[in-house]
């Protein structure tokens, strides 16, 4: 998974536990694909201020998930959610696995 569609990812799971402004601008540069600088006028910031939100959001959303791994898991279920429905019966007993440890 590119590292774009992993932050992604993180911020479906993790957004709401950012500041407004970090998950804002977060969202605009992964899930809007606005550069720095169209974030910065949009929000009536510098483009490095944009660019450090951006970073201290990153280093946030990791953080919670190399605590939680909700993320992780999460992606792990849709994918064996695929392979159940194409029939994989062992995908089954590793989805009520995963969702066992929740």
């Amino acid at each position: 998974m590119s590292k774009n569609l992993y932050v992604s990812a993180l911020l479906d799971v993790y957004g709401e536990f950012l500041s407004e402004k970090q998950r804002v601008v977060t969202e605009h540069y992964y899930n809007d694909d606005l550069s720095l600088a169209e974030i910065a006028e949009n929000e009536g910031i510098t483009r490095q201020g944009v660019c450090d939100l951006i970073k201290r959001a990153e280093a946030q959303l990791n953080a919670f998930e190399a605590k939680c791994h909700y993320c992780e898991r999460f992606l792990r279920l849709k994918e064996l959610s695929d392979k159940a429905r194409n029939g994989d019966t062992a995908s089954v007993a590793e989805i009520f696995d995963i969702i066992d440890e929740l």
